[in-house]
């Protein structure tokens, strides 16, 4: 680590998230600030009114999707293995393997790098750049799933359990639960390589990121509007058999017992925990997952060999005692305003 600089001087948790002296921006703050780094799309860490953001095309492109074409005054965009200087500081995106256009965010100052993941997985992804190892000094990183219970399981044989469940089940329609970013188009990439190419239906909340994913390149193949005539004869059978996407809250409204007799699936992380799949009325879970479980959090650790740990939201306290135990440096930020739950 470059003599007398403390990371502190070049990267610092603030009320607003972290924030950077040397260059005067934020990565991924909280609220409305001048100057914004943001490491991906999700409403958690991108918010809108920001003066300038730097973030990829991709993740920009998503902003403007979520927020209107006018969610900041300036937009940057900045490609993978780009460096970009902003003050004194160079920042350089690499790819995070959360969802389409995710970043890591690698600043450099007077010798001193750190690295912020943002939400990150090292599972591969079709839809995504798979997450790239940046050694650095200080390596700041999620905790979502950090704790040793969270071990996923392969993404294909969860989608695979769900073409059974619909294989076994041709008279009910599959209702699955997927956040509309990132999580959803996974999840139909996964059903197009197993094979499955009939006409998947969509709920009308994530029509317009689907549409964004096909405009950068990502095929979802045959997609509908998973629409019913209210009353209309004959209309609910026509779901009989398929798969529907939706958001998670719309498995429990009246609009999903107008499919069919529907099994009700969640695609996330969370549904490792049966109790909370049992509590969620949750028939079918499936434990697909957009961050790194207990394992890659601490071999990624272990592969960037940071000479300081910082831990940005989730299981920090866990994650910390694991490094401490290795004899390793580390330092829970315990950053607010991030929400676990959001895209897992």
């Amino acid at each position: 680590m470059a003599p007398m600089i403390r990371p502190e001087d070049l990267l610092r948790p603030t009320p607003a998230g972290l924030y950077c002296p040397p260059g005067d921006f934020y990565i991924d703050p909280t609220r409305a600030v001048d100057r914004a780094v943001i490491t991906h799309g999700h409403s958690d860490h991108a918010r809108a009114g920001h003066g300038a953001v730097l973030a990829t095309p991709e993740t920009l492109e998503a902003m403007a999707v979520r927020y209107g074409e006018d969610f900041t005054a300036s937009r940057q965009p900045a490609s993978y293995g780009a460096t970009t200087r902003i003050g004194d500081v160079d920042v350089r995106l690499a790819p995070a393997g959360h969802v389409i256009g995710s970043a890591q965010a690698a600043v450099t100052w007077k010798g001193l790098r750190m690295v912020c993941t943002g939400d990150y997985k090292r599972r591969r992804d079709p839809t995504c750049a798979g997450f790239e190892v940046v050694p650095c000094d200080v390596f700041i990183s999620e905790a979502t799933f950090a704790l040793p219970v969270f071990r996923h399981p392969d993404a294909s044989e969860e989608v695979a359990k769900l073409l059974k469940s619909v294989e076994a089940f041709p008279e009910r329609t599959h209702l699955v639960g997927v956040y509309a970013f990132g999580k959803a188009q996974r999840v139909i990439a996964l059903l197009r390589e197993a094979g499955y190419d009939e006409t998947i239906y969509i709920h009308g909340a994530l029509k317009a990121l689907c549409d964004m994913y096909e405009r950068l390149g990502v095929r979802l193949g045959p997609l509908a509007p998973a629409t019913l005539d209210k009353g209309q004869r004959g209309e609910s059978e026509k779901f009989a058999g398929r798969i529907v996407l939706c958001p998670p809250s719309a498995t429990s409204t009246p609009w999903a017992q107008r499919f069919p007799d529907p099994v009700i699936a969640f695609a996330s992380g969370w549904m490792n925990i049966r109790q909370r799949a049992k509590a969620g009325g949750i028939e079918l879970p499936l434990v697909i997952s957009d961050h790194a479980d207990w394992d890659e959090l601490t071999d990624t650790a272990r592969q960037v060999n940071p000479r300081e740990l910082w831990i940005t939201h989730g299981r920090d306290d866990a994650l910390a005692r694991w490094a401490e135990l290795e004899g390793r440096k580390a330092r829970p930020l315990h950053l607010v305003g991030y929400d676990d739950d959001a895209a897992d």
